[in-house]
């Protein structure tokens, strides 16, 4: 029977920030990883370069059944002290658009830079290991394991959503939490590409591979940034985004052209180019290919000098309000991230420790609190593991 200050399930971002801190505190701390390799999430995020924070980031970038609970630890644990830790480590990064921080090298970076600082804290750190079950004792906590039983004195969740099953998700905090009398609300896919219904899917498929920078709005939430058409439906940053703020059955708009006023440019190409097609002025906003798609299918034609103002303002109006109403999403299989998840009501918003069970936090993603893409949820890992870091 091997025993333990701190047991943590979960050799993700959350486990492993929150192993480092809990060990410079003096801890014996062990991380349980089910699948071979620690940190898969990490190595496969912003295109293998991992987007790890956001220098905008606040709790108004995350959705939660309380906007207030992320509060606390984000304010303890900002973006700027990452920054830090990643300046230490030697970790050259860049900013993309929207204060998004990647790796100039490799996400592995960012892996190594929690793996060292784990090992200067002494943790010890094991693999290819499943937990069978967990049981409260007196004090403390007992563990079934694949790799033997073992004890602790406070256990941490880490295993985070069922977002990427292939990178090994899978629901075991749900069922933890559960066991211990914590509410899980309803999860779904979220930072998802849509799929479209087939009869806008025969129209768009031809456009996969097409980037467009618009304005996409649900459900009150608006996002302005590009758009991707695939064989499948609509992804890019703006369609990930509004999917988090989408239900099934909802329709979505998006503004082809959200700096511009088309009624009013076009009026201009008419004075300027009379003799010109429709077609031949749509193909300087958009591609060639994405003007002959959208012009056919609603029957956008005819010689500029031939299209009153009535025609433009219904051409314009088509374009800077098309709506479309999605058949559904990707699903986990490509899910950035899992919507919804543990209540956050049952759990300190200080300390990730579960009202219900003295000794038992939960961090990172498989609470109820969801970041926008672009390093947010990146940044709810690190907080949350310091928050339960510092004190279990």
């Amino acid at each position: 029977m091997q025993q333990f200050d701190v047991i943590i399930i979960g050799g993700g971002a959350s486990g492993l920030m929150c192993a480092a801190v809990a060990g410079y505190r003096g801890r014996s701390v062990l991380v349980i990883e089910h699948t071979r390799k620690l940190g898969r999430k990490i190595l496969m995020s912003g295109g293998g370069r991992c987007n790890f924070t956001n220098i905008h980031n606040s709790a108004a970038n995350f959705l939660s059944g309380n906007p207030h609970f992320s509060k606390s630890a984000l304010s303890r644990y900002p973006a700027a002290q990452f920054i830090e830790l990643v300046e230490r480590h030697g970790v050259e990064f860049h900013e993309k658009t929207l204060g998004q921080l990647f790796c100039n090298e490799s996400s592995k970076e960012i892996l190594q830079l929690l793996l060292t600082e784990c090992e200067w804290a002494g943790v010890q750190l094991v693999t290819d290991t499943r937990v069978e079950s967990v049981e409260a004792l007196e004090k403390g906590f007992h563990l079934s394991t694949s790799g033997g039983e073992l004890q602790c004195e406070s256990l941490v969740i880490a295993t985070g959503g069922l977002s990427i099953p292939n990178g090994g998700a899978t629901g075991f905090a749900y069922d933890i939490a559960r066991q211990f009398g914590l509410s899980v609300g309803e999860v779904r896919a979220a930072l998802v590409p849509f799929t479209l219904q087939p009869y806008d899917l025969e129209y768009l498929k031809p456009l996969s591979g097409i980037s467009h920078d618009v304005s996409v709005s649900c459900n009150g939430a608006t996002f302005r940034e590009a758009m991707l058409f695939t064989h499948r439906g609509l992804s890019g940053p703006a369609m990930l985004q509004i999917s988090s703020y989408w239900n099934p059955g909802d329709t979505i708009e998006i503004n082809l052209f959200p700096n511009l006023d088309l009624f009013e440019w076009l009026k201009q190409q008419r004075n300027d180019h009379p003799k010109s097609e429709l077609l031949t002025q749509m193909s300087h906003l958009m591609s060639k290919r994405m003007a002959q798609a959208l012009c056919e299918h609603w029957k956008f034609s005819g010689h500029m000098a031939d299209l009153g103002n009535k025609r433009l303002e219904e051409i314009a109006q088509q374009l800077h309000h098309w709506t479309i109403k999605p058949g559904g999403t990707e699903g986990y299989r490509t899910a950035e991230v899992t919507l919804g998840g543990i209540d956050t009501d049952g759990v300190s918003s200080k300390t990730m420790e579960a009202k219900t069970q003295p000794g038992l936090f939960f961090i990172g993603e498989c609470l109820d609190v969801t970041g926008h893409l672009g390093g947010h949820n990146f940044q709810w890992a690190w907080a949350s593991g310091v928050a339960a870091g510092q004190v279990v």
